[in-house]
C-alpha cells in the first residue's frame, strides 16, 4: 500500500501521517484485502504524470514485485493519467482513495436506495476515468451503408452509455426519494421527534444505536459497517417517544460523487430535532475527525440540505469511554455527554440530555377542552407533555408543552 503524504503548510491542521496510514489500512482491510506492504511517502510536489517522483515510483515498483502485490492503493486522488502511468510502471491494478471508498460502499449497500446511490457514484467516477490517453479506445468504423467514414470512438460510446445509465438511475433515485418523503410525511402525522446519529466512521454509532434501542443493527469494529439508514422507536425518561436514526459514517476527503449521491441518506439529519454527533473519544485523531464531520454538515447547510442552525440541535457524544477508564476520565464540554456503548455507562445521562434538548425546543400552551372532546385531549397526551390539568363540569383546562409543528397542527384542528 502506498500513502503519498504532502508536508502541510505551517498552521495546517492536517492529521498525522501515521493516523492517515492506519485509516487507509483499515479501509483496505474492511473489504478483505491482505496488506503486504505499507509506507508513508513525503511529497515535495505533485508530479502531473505519476504524482510520485521518479525514484519513488521505481522503489515502489520493486516493492510491488517482491511482495507479489496485485493491487496498490494510493491514499490520494489520482488523475486518470496518473493512474494509467502507475499501472504501467508497476504492472498491477492501482486505485486511489476515491476508488477504494466506492468499492467499500458497493460491497456494503443493502437497500435498493443504497445500491442505486452507489452505482450512480461509481458511474460518475468511471466517466471521469474515460480520457483519450487510454490507447485502446481507438475509433470504430461507423456510418450508414455506403456513406462509411469514421464512426463513434469507443470512448464516446462508453461515455454515451454511462450517461444514459446515469439518467435512468437519477430517475429511479427520484422515485425512491419521493417514497422516503411520503414515509417522512407519515412520521410527521404520527409524529415523533427524530434523533439522528452522525459521526466519523467506526466511532461506534451502530453499537450506541443498539444499546439505546435494543435493536440488532450490524455493529463491527470496521470502517463503514453501516451504509443504509436504520430507524427504531425509543422512549425517553419523560415517557416521550422519539425515532432514532442511524446513518452512514463520515470520512475525511469523502469523494464528491458520494457526497451528492448519498444526499438522500443524509436527509434524515435534515429532519432531525436532535443530532447526536458520536465521537471516538479514545481515537488519537478524534479532534481531526470531529472537524471532518462538522465540515460536511456545514457544507450541507450551505447547500440548503439542512438548516444553518444545526449546531444548536447537536449534542456531542464522546463514545468508547471504557477504553479511557470510564466516563469520569473523559473531559466534556457543557451540554455534551461521555458514554460507553459497550458497557452502558453514561447512557442514562445521554437519554436525559436528549429529553432536555427536545423539551427546550417545545412551546408552552394552554387550552380549554370540552369534557366530551376526548379525541383532542388524547391527542395532546400523545403528542405533548401535560404539565397541569384542571377539570370542571364545563371544561378541562390543560397546560402542555408541544413542539412548534405539533402546536400548529393542534390549533388547526381546533
Amino acid at each position: 500500500m502506498v500513502l503519498p503524504w504532502e508536508k502541510p503548510d505551517r498552521g495546517d491542521t492536517t492529521r498525522a501521517a501515521e493516523a492517515r496510514l492506519a485509516e487507509a489500512v483499515g479501509l483496505a482491510a474492511s473489504i478483505g484485502l491482505v496488506i503486504v506492504h505499507q509506507a508513508i511517502v513525503p511529497l515535495r510536489e505533485r508530479r502531473p504524470a505519476t504524482l510520485l517522483g521518479t525514484g519513488q515510483v521505481e522503489a515502489f515498483g520493486r516493492a510491488v514485485q517482491e511482495a507479489e502485490a496485485t493491487v496498490v492503493i494510493v491514499d490520494a486522488t489520482l488523475t486518470p493519467v496518473q493512474q494509467r502511468n502507475l499501472e504501467r510502471a508497476w504492472s498491477c491494478k492501482v486505485i486511489d482513495r476515491t476508488g477504494l471508498i466506492l468499492d467499500i460502499f458497493g460491497e456494503r449497500a443493502r437497500t435498493k436506495e443504497g445500491a442505486l446511490q452507489v452505482e450512480l457514484a461509481h458511474l460518475d467516477y468511471q466517466r471521469s476515468r474515460l480520457v483519450r490517453s487510454w490507447t485502446h479506445l481507438e475509433r470504430q468504423r461507423g456510418g450508414f451503408g455506403f456513406l462509411g467514414g469514421p464512426g463513434e470512438t469507443q470512448i464516446e460510446a462508453d461515455r454515451r452509455l454511462i450517461g444514459e445509465r446515469i439518467v435512468r438511475l437519477k430517475k429511479e433515485l427520484d422515485q425512491v426519494r419521493r417514497t422516503r418523503g411520503l414515509h417522512r410525511g407519515a412520521r410527521r402525522r404520527v409524529p415523533f421527534p427524530i434523533v439522528a446519529l452522525v459521526g466519523y466512521t467506526n466511532a461506534g454509532k451502530s453499537t450506541l444505536f443498539n444499546a439505546m434501542t435494543g435493536a440488532e443493527v450490524v455493529a463491527r469494529d470496521q470502517l463503514f459497517a453501516t451504509l443504509d439508514p436504520t430507524m427504531r422507536g425509543l422512549r425517553l425518561p419523560s415517557g416521550r417517544r422519539v425515532i432514532l436514526s442511524d446513518t452512514v459514517g463520515f470520512i475525511s476527503e469523502l469523494p464528491h460523487e458520494l457526497v451528492e449521491s448519498f444526499r438522500a441518506t443524509l436527509e434524515e439529519v435534515a429532519e432531525a430535532d436532535v443530532i447526536l454527533h458520536v465521537r471516538d473519544a479514545a481515537h488519537p485523531d478524534s479532534t481531526a475527525q470531529r472537524g471532518d464531520v462538522i465540515g460536511v454538515l456545514d457544507q450541507m447547510a450551505k447547500d440548503g440540505t439542512i438548516e444553518t442552525e444545526w449546531p444548536s440541535r447537536t449534542i456531542e457524544v464522546l463514545n468508547k469511554a471504557d477504553l479511557l477508564g470510564g466516563v469520569d476520565n473523559v473531559p466534556v464540554r457543557p451540554g455534551n455527554v461521555a458514554v460507553s456503548a459497550i458497557t452502558g455507562e453514561g447512557l442514562e445521562t445521554l437519554l436525559a440530555a436528549v429529553d432536555a434538548r427536545i423539551a427546550a425546543g417545545m412551546e408552552l400552551a394552554e387550552y380549554n377542552i370540552a369534557p366530551a372532546d376526548g379525541a383532542r385531549l388524547a391527542w395532546l397526551y400523545q403528542h405533548g407533555e401535560i404539565l397541569d390539568r384542571a377539570d370542571t363540569d364545563e371544561t378541562i383546562h390543560v397546560k402542555v408543552r408541544l413542539l412548534p409543528a405539533d402546536r400548529a397542527r393542534f390549533e388547526q384542528r381546533s
